[in-house]
């Protein structure tokens, strides 16, 4: 077999992986020991992030014509790819806060929904809390007034309420003194 035929099913796999991808993050993986790998890659996969190691000459074929050949420039040295197609800053997220703790992982740089950043900028998206935690404040945030709201018409309908006998006395009697004369 030729190996331009070895090559082709990998290319196609690397193509099927960012064919829908939100995210495609590279890192160096170098220095990173079995345990740390190991961990790295659950982590990933809880998050719904897709991670392997290829070679560059097959990232780079794979990513001819789409929105991840902005990439090739960072295509040197050992690379690894974390690709996520559901949650954009999922991948940055996990691996930013794993390479806290293994200085070994260094980020290079990715693209999130088309738009190419590098290493500086991931580190910032990384810090963006997840979809879920957003939506969560944002419906605390809206909860919160309403709340506030709901609690100011409980106490001036609880503060008519007690003041509400002595108001329908006094138009009563006011009432019976027309009648009275």
């Amino acid at each position: 077999m030729a190996k331009v035929e070895l090559k082709k099913p990998v290319v196609e796999e690397i193509s099927e992986k960012i064919k829908d991808a939100q995210a495609l993050v590279l890192v160096d993986h170098r220095g990173l020991t079995v345990a740390q790998d190991t961990e790295l890659r659950k982590k990933l996969r809880e998050e719904g992030v897709s991670y392997k190691v290829y070679k560059n000459t097959m990232m780079n074929f794979a990513f001819q014509g789409t929105d991840f050949e902005q990439l090739k420039d960072l295509l040197n040295g050992p690379s690894a790819m974390a690709v996520s197609t559901t949650d954009p800053a999922a991948p940055a997220r996990v691996l930013y806060e794993f390479a806290k703790k293994a200085k070994a992982l260094e980020i290079k740089g990715g693209v999130i929904e088309g738009k190419f950043y590098d290493a500086e900028a991931m580190t910032e998206i990384a810090t963006i809390p997840s979809k879920e935690v957003l939506l969560s404040r944002l419906l605390g945030s809206m909860q919160s007034p309403i709340t506030n709201f709901a609690r100011v018409i409980k106490q001036i309908a609880e503060k008519d309420g007690e003041a509400a006998p002595a108001t329908e006395e006094a138009p009563a009697e006011t009432a019976e003194a027309p009648a009275a004369e």
